[in-house]
């Protein structure tokens, strides 16, 4: 049985789905009031959507690698904003610890799980174009040779 053949749509789906996740949280805290914090609340709106419109595009077919690097790229950026707010910053904006409660956990879950499936989607790719490839065979003196005129 080919596990490559159920792999990558299982991975695929996965990844949408928790891309998806990540949307949800995002726009439902935009909705709940981080729409009136200037400049966050029109970031928030952004992260949604573009996570919600990647999700889409990745269950429309296998996607190219740029696609899957846009994929990490918002799960990243939400991951560094995330980060960036509980420390330094964003915007003037700041937060503390896993509050709001549940969506910081649910949103880091989301995020980091997309971040793996990418990850472990990227392996697959990179196994299977290794083992798609004909070994590599020199030439047989016996079977090259010319017969005599």
């Amino acid at each position: 049985m080919n596990t490559h053949r159920f792999l990558t749509p299982t991975l695929r789906a996965m990844t949408a789905a928790t891309l998806a996740a990540s949307g949800y949280i995002h726009a439902q805290l935009y909705i709940d009031g981080y729409r009136f914090i200037h400049i966050i609340g029109p970031l928030f709106l952004l992260q949604a959507g573009a996570s919600f419109a990647l999700a889409a595009l990745l269950l429309i077919g296998t996607p190219p690698l740029l696609l899957r690097a846009a994929a990490a790229g918002a799960a990243l950026g939400a991951l560094g904003g995330f980060t960036a707010s509980r420390t330094v910053g964003v915007f003037g904006f700041t937060e503390h610890g896993l509050q709001p409660a549940p969506q910081a956990v649910l949103s880091l879950l989301a995020e980091t799980g997309t971040l793996l499936l990418l990850a472990v989607w990227q392996a697959t790719l990179t196994r299977q174009t290794h083992t798609v490839r004909p070994p590599v065979r020199t030439p047989d003196r016996a079977t090259t040779r010319r017969p005599p005129n």
